[in-house]
């Protein structure tokens, strides 16, 4: 994720994040069971997803406690 879609993400409202957040895991649950039964285009894509999960969830965790 570049700087400026972190900061994009910033400007989003929570039902946006959590909205983001659902397809996002959606994603990840496809891409493994995909890699699970043939090969994946591009494997780093796992590590991108699952950071991008933490950054949306690390986002909602500080809108909930008021930062």
């Amino acid at each position: 994720m570049k700087l400026n879609e972190r900061d994009q993400l910033k400007q989003l409202s929570v039902e946006e994040l959590r909205n983001k957040l659902a397809e996002l895991t959606e994603e990840r649950f496809r891409l493994r069971f995909r890699s699970a039964t043939e090969s994946v285009d591009n494997p780093m894509r796992f590590r991108s997803l699952r950071r991008d999960i933490a950054r949306l969830k690390t986002l909602l965790r500080a809108r909930e406690l008021g930062r």
